[in-house]
Formats: structure tokens, sequence, C-alpha cells
């Protein structure tokens, strides 16, 4: 892949089963990165979904873990980051979200937009992300198109403007119309692309044709001005309608996709604007995987490189430490399958073999200036549980467990005061599991959990908590670096307490996204 290629990296975000994972298989089959698209519930062929790697993946037929692919379509490098899409997704989805420049929002036109979609959207809102919507499963008996984009407006309170128009769906889809050049592409049974100009179409009945021009009519006097302005302020998403797993306009989606999609922008350092051309190499740490390969026990830092080039071999400043290193074993992710890089660009991921030096959220640069990327906030969790060895002689493996999986950010890590025991916070029950799965797996120890009743996480960054402000309802605890932190069973009990200690302030560890 050349220096000069484009680059566009973007993450696509859905509620489980919209097609989410289709839609990437489809995307990467058009970029002959997989010769056959597998479905992902095919688990008696033993045929798993390329982006979906770790074993407790395969079991469950989901995405638990970000994995990275690449595509070359249209002389236009892609990198796709893979989010979980499981209700109980953790803060991996989050986290992945800082190293993207545009996010693709995958809708089922059967159900419209779901919880999951909601908390990823808001997510991509605040950063100021470009999201283009893709609406799924065109072949089924869905909602009515206007509906859908009514929906998507008041919901997401975000200006939508369709790229193309569906005629017909489920039973009776005709095909889609394209908006900007009146082209139709015709569904068929065989998913054989057929496109033709609506002036010369003969597949249309008159009324078919009839409704398509009253709909048009309409979204022409009643839609939204289009301006790549808007789109990439994140204040319009372009809407393409289609069905990823019969292929169909997914092709059409990509082809404006590369057109639309934003290329790598400036990021902030330390307060000034780092831009992508600067001849300083910069990136930062938004997640780190132990144990990708189980027959080595490695660890990759997942990088996404901000400005400047990468060079393998050459040395770089972690400004966290202030230690100067050699990055000499990087490589790029096609899902498990890895190949070693010797350059990358901004907008590209790398993973680095990393020995412990790295923790999520730092940044390295060339250079003696310790600059900083302030990309990764602190997700306020939703859900703890006490944890404890069940035997209590694998102490030593426990701590090292929890070591690691805190640092790659698993799990976020809380202790009590005075006697110490261990707290853990999860954005969703699923990291629980994956926790559980990997300490038994990967470090050999049996754990257990005491669930707690607590559901929110406040950081104290102004005034003095003492013992007496808290008790069974409102916990104080101190987070892995040490920062106070008080754990509220309610919204009601961190209303009260706020009433009766005006002085503190307290934050949830979002607004540093705002």
């Amino acid at each position: 892949m050349s220096n000069e290629t484009p680059r566009r990296t973007f993450a696509i975000i859905s509620h489980p089963d919209a097609g989410k994972t289709t839609l990437t298989e489809k995307l990467l089959f058009l970029g002959g990165g997989i010769r056959s698209a597998g479905t992902v519930k095919g688990k008696k062929s033993g045929k798993f979904a390329t982006s979906d790697w770790m074993e407790i993946e395969k079991q469950r037929g989901i995405s638990v873990t970000s994995s990275v692919m690449q595509l070359i379509y249209n002389d236009v490098q892609i990198n796709i980051l893979d989010t979980p899409g499981h209700q109980d997704f953790s803060e991996d989805t989050y986290r992945t979200l800082t190293a993207v420049d545009t996010a693709v929002m995958v809708i089922d036109s059967v159900k419209g937009i779901e919880a999951q979609t909601l908390k990823l959207f808001k997510v991509c809102r605040m950063r100021g992300i470009p999201i283009l919507t893709f609406i799924n499963k065109l072949d089924r008996e869905g909602k009515e198109p206007l509906d859908l984009l009514a929906e998507i407006e008041e919901v997401l309170e975000m200006e939508t403007y369709p790229m193309n128009w569906p005629i017909g769906m489920g039973k009776t889809l005709k095909g889609i119309y394209s908006i900007p050049d009146e082209k139709i592409e015709v569904f068929n049974e065989s998913h054989e692309r057929e496109i033709v100009s609506y002036s010369e179409q003969h597949v249309l009945a008159d009324y078919e044709k009839e409704k398509l021009e009253e709909d048009i009519m309409l979204l022409e006097e009643a839609g939204n001005e289009f301006t790549m302005e808007k789109v990439q302020k994140g204040q319009l998403t372009p809407v393409f309608f289609g069905s990823a797993l019969s292929s169909f306009g997914v092709q059409s989606f990509l082809d404006q996709f590369v057109k639309l999609a934003a290329e790598p922008q400036p990021r902030k350092a330390s307060g000034e604007l780092l831009e992508p051309e600067s001849n300083k190499f910069s990136a930062f740490v938004f997640k780190i995987q132990a144990n990708m390969n189980p027959n080595h026990r490695d660890r990759i830092a997942f990088l996404r490189v901000c400005s400047g080039k990468f060079e393998r071999g050459m040395e770089v400043l972690l400004s966290r430490t202030g230690k100067k290193m050699k990055l000499n074993q990087s490589h790029s992710f096609f899902a498990s399958d890895r190949a070693s890089v010797d350059i990358a660009m901004p907008g590209d991921i790398i993973g680095i073999y990393d020995s412990g030096n790295f923790q999520v959220g730092d940044t390295i640069v060339t250079g003696n200036e310790r600059l900083v990327y302030e990309e990764m906030p602190q997700f306020p969790p939703e859900k703890f549980a006490k944890v404890y060895a069940k035997n209590a002689l694998k102490h030593k493996q426990y701590h090292k467990g929890m070591e690691q999986l805190v640092q790659e950010g698993t799990i976020q890590l809380y202790k009590t005061p005075y006697f110490e025991d261990f707290i853990i916070g999860a954005v969703g029950e699923l990291q629980f599991q994956v926790f559980e799965y990997r300490m038994k797996n990967e470090y050999n120890v049996d754990i257990e959990f005491h669930h707690m009743t607590h559901e929110l996480a406040r950081w104290v960054t102004g005034g003095e908590v003492t013992d007496k402000m808290t008790d069974s309802r409102k916990m104080l605890v101190n987070d892995s670096q040490g920062r106070p932190v008080i754990l509220f069973e309610n919204e009601f009990a961190l209303r009260y307490f706020q009433d009766k200690h005006p002085d503190l302030k307290l934050s949830t560890g979002w607004e540093l996204l705002e």
C-alpha cells in the first residue's frame, strides 16, 4: 500500500443483529479482502465471520473485541474498525470511536433506532464525527422509508439526506433509485448487480413509477439541503438503503462512501493542533489486546497514527513516562491474521508488540516534546461487583491478571480505603463475563463476583471527602490511579448527596468528551 494512497478510517455502529458484521464482510469482499463472505451464525459449517476471532466470540456469534480490517477500493485505503455490537458492550466500543474519522450507522429497517445505536451515536455526536447511515434489510417488510428518516431526525436530532430511495420493500422490492445520478439498481434474486438509467428502465410498473416520482418530489420540497460542510460537522447524515445480506446497494454505498467519508483530521495534542501532514510523527494507544495468539503470550498495543509517517524501527518518546523506545515489531491486522508493517500514514491503525510499556490513552511522538492527545476520556461504569479469587493461594496470578486486564482496559478497578477490597466496574454485563473468562483461561484463576447495587460513579474533582459523608448507599473508593471516586446506588442518592455537600465537585468522566 503506497504512502500516497488516501486513507479513510471508520467504524460501524449498530444495535446487535442490525447487520453490521454482514455489511463489514460484504465491504471486505468488494475490496478483495476475503474470497467468500461467511455468515456470522454459520456455526455448523465451522465458518466464522472474519472479524470475530476470540474464542468467546466464536461461541456466541458476536463481536466482543474491536478488530481492525483494511481494504483498498477505488485507490483509497479503507481502515475498518470493528466495534462490538452486543447489548452488553464494553468500553472498548467507546474507545474505538476515538480512533476513527467517520462512523457508519447501520439501522434495521424493521426495528428502526435501538438503544445501543443511541449510546454509540451520542459518543460520535460529542466528538463531531461525520455519520453515514445505511438502512439495512430492505428485502424484509419494514417501516416506511419516510418514517425511518423522521425517526433519525427526531431521536438523534440530526438532519437526513437520502442518497437513494427504495422502490417497494420486502416481497415487492424492485430496486433503489439513486438520487444524484437518476439510476436504478434493480433488485433480483440472483444478486447480480444490475444498474439501469431511470429514463431507459423497463422494470417498473406505472403505479411504481408514479409512487417513486411522488416520493422524490416530496423529498425535494420538504427534505433538507445537502451540504458537505454539514456532513463533515456531523449535523447531516447521508442515508443509503440496501440489504447487506443479499449484497444489494452495498457497492453503491461504498462508491459514495469513499467520496463522503472524512479524511484524517487534525487533532489536539497538549493544546496545539497537529495536522496529519506534519513532519512530527504522533499516535495514541486506543486499545491493548493481550493473548491474541494463544501460541504466543503476547500483548499488542493498537495505535492510531495521527500525524507524520510511521517507519518501522523509528525511535519515539512515550509522553507519559518520558521514556524513549524503538518501534521494531509493528503489525497491521486483518482480523486475527497479522502482517508486518514498515510504513504507516495518518489514519492507519498499527499494532505494536508491547512488553508492558503502554497503557490505553498513551501518546507516542518523535522528538523530545511530551505531547499528549486528550482523546481518551474515563467512561463511567454502570455496573459494579466485588471480586475475589476462589483459591487464596493463587493471589500472585490473580494480581498479575488483574493488573494486566486493567491496563488493557478490559475492566475498571477500584479499591476500598483501608482494606483495599477489589471492586470492578464495567459499562456492561459482558465485560464481567469476558474478564472472568480471561482470568480463567489466561491466568488460570477462578474468580467469584458479589454484584453490588450501585450504578453510578462520580470522580471527586474538588473539595474533601470524609468517611462521615458515606454509607452503604454511597461508597467511597479509589480508582486505579488513586483518585477518589464515590459510587452511588442511584440518581436519587446522588442528588441527595449533592444537596447535602454543595462544596464537593463531582465529575462523570464524560466531561472530557464534551
